[in-house]
């Protein structure tokens, strides 16, 4: 098992938009495997940053999620709404 956390922030007025392609996905994804994967999104009450957190029993599952069309389509268009390039951060599962 392994996890990755993304954290980006998006002009102010795409904000909005980018929450709701955020719902777009995750409702996408309550049709695969759920026993396979855990995605949670936060937003910091004050930076405004969006933060993935999402957690992978192996590879499969994460290329499944990572080759969604509704996802694809939520960072296509998140990228070019994006202030900085997302911070990208690979983490191990401590047991």
């Amino acid at each position: 098992m392994f996890a990755v956390k993304v954290e980006y922030e998006v002009f102010p007025d795409y904000e909005r938009e980018n929450k709701n392609r955020i719902q777009d996905f995750l409702k996408a994804f309550e049709e695969l495997d759920k026993t396979r994967f855990r995605y949670t999104v936060y937003q910091d009450q004050e930076s405004k940053r969006f933060i993935h957190v999402s957690e992978y029993q192996d590879e499969e599952i994460q290329k499944e999620l990572l080759s969604n069309p509704v996802f694809l389509k939520f960072q296509e268009e998140r990228d070019m709404n994006l202030k900085a390039s997302p911070s990208i951060t690979w983490l191990d599962w401590l047991q």
